[in-house]
């Protein structure tokens, strides 16, 4: 894509401040890596409902979006009380739907923990798999019919 057409695109991303709480805290004393799961999706959930397409529009459509695959990079760790921001941003919307993740620390902006996930179209009547994300998805996020 040219980047002239990359600037016609609308703002496919989105942040929240997430603070790790004391359950969130490993016997290390930093955040169990398994609790970043739970940040992704806190932030991927505030990116879609910026969009109106959060879990109950999804069902409304007619369609489910299970995550398919899902990587994380743990580069360095958090702990109890620290400020993170964590960055969600659509890359991917037309066969499936791409986030990726940037988890930093809010006063810093050192990377914590990068990610991405992938969910794919299930059309909630018959239970098949779409391998063309359905127009809802576009013309939610602004990107054509």
């Amino acid at each position: 894509m040219t980047t002239a057409a990359t600037s016609l695109l609308p703002d496919l991303s989105h942040e929240i401040e997430v603070i790790p709480a004391f359950f969130d805290i490993d016997s290390m004393d930093i955040v169990w890596h398994g609790h970043y799961v739970k940040y992704l999706e806190l932030a991927r959930c505030a990116l879609l409902d910026r969009f109106d397409y959060g879990y109950a529009r999804m069902r409304e459509s007619g369609f489910g979006w299970p995550v398919i695959d899902l990587r994380l990079k743990y580069v360095r760790p958090a702990a109890f009380g620290q400020a993170l921001v964590v960055r969600a941003q659509i890359v991917e919307w037309e066969n499936r739907l791409k986030i990726a993740y940037a988890i930093r620390d809010a006063k810093t902006g050192a990377k914590v923990n990068s990610a991405t996930s992938i969910q794919v179209a299930v059309d909630l009547g018959t239970r098949e798999m779409q391998y063309v994300s359905p127009p809802v998805l576009r013309q939610r996020l602004g990107v054509g019919a």
